[in-house]
C-alpha cells in the first residue's frame, strides 16, 4: 500500500536554497521512481511555498525514511520537518478502487 509523505520547509533556509539543489533534488528523485510515484511542490493560499509532497511505494516506513534522509533538500536543511502517513486509495484516474467500507475500516488489510 502506497505512503504519502508530506514535507514542511525549514522558514530559516535560505531563500535560494532550493534553486541550488533543485537539479540535485530531481535527478534523486529520477533515480528513485521506482519507490517514489509522484513527487512536487505545495502552496498556500497565497501561492507561497508551503513544502512538498511525495507519494511512496515501500509499504516499511523505514525505507521511506531512509529515502527522505538521502534527499539533497533534507540534507541542505530545505526540509523542516515531515509527515509518512499509509494511504489507501479509493478512487484515481476517474475510477473507483475500492470500496469506501473497506477504506475506512480501522482494521484495514490490504
Amino acid at each position: 500500500m502506497p505512503h504519502i509523505v508530506l514535507f514542511q520547509d525549514n522558514p530559516a533556509a535560505d531563500p535560494d536554497l532550493r534553486a541550488q539543489h533543485m537539479s540535485d533534488h530531481l535527478a534523486f528523485l529520477q533515480s528513485h521512481r521506482d519507490r517514489i510515484l509522484a513527487a512536487g511542490p505545495l502552496f498556500d493560499g497565497d501561492a507561497e511555498g508551503a513544502g512538498g509532497l511525495w507519494i511512496v511505494s515501500p509499504d516499511d516506513p523505514a525505507l521511506i525514511e531512509t529515502l527522505i534522509r538521502q534527499d539533497p533538500f533534507w540534507q541542505t536543511g530545505l526540509r523542516h520537518t515531515h509527515q509518512i502517513l499509509r494511504w489507501h486509495p479509493v478512487f484515481a484516474n476517474q475510477h473507483q478502487l475500492a470500496s469506501l467500507a473497506l477504506a475506512i475500516s480501522p482494521n484495514l488489510k490490504e
